[in-house]
């Protein structure tokens, strides 16, 4: 089995930065791809960013340009580094982690963006 554990959220200006991070802990070695996902109230949830155990990263279309994800598989963390943050990124952030047929999901982490 696989735990996620998101740390890192909180309130912050528009325009400010944040950091995410998911540490994840048990049987990881069977992790392919690892991810963000968020979920405003009433609304779906949506792929925020991903990276696969090559480095290959993937950001949705709303976050370009201004999210980064990375992983440090020493500490086995991927992180998510949020710039230029803006109130339509108000959400409940999930680290997302894919092994074979297998998801995994952490508990979430709020991210408000609020002058």
């Amino acid at each position: 089995q696989v735990q996620l554990v998101e740390s890192g959220g909180g309130l912050v200006q528009p325009g400010g930065s944040l950091r995410l991070s998911c540490a994840a802990s048990g049987s990881i070695f069977n992790l392919v791809v690892m991810g963000w996902y968020r979920q405003a109230p009433g609304k779906q949830r949506e792929l925020v960013a991903s990276i696969t155990r090559g480095g290959i990263r993937n950001y949705g279309d709303s976050v370009k340009g201004r999210f980064t994800i990375s992983n440090d598989h020493a500490k086995n963390t991927v992180y998510l580094q949020m710039n230029s943050l803006k109130s339509e990124d108000t959400a409940v952030y999930q680290c997302n982690g894919k092994g074979g047929t297998t998801e995994y999901w952490g508990q979430g982490t709020q991210v408000t963006v609020s002058s």
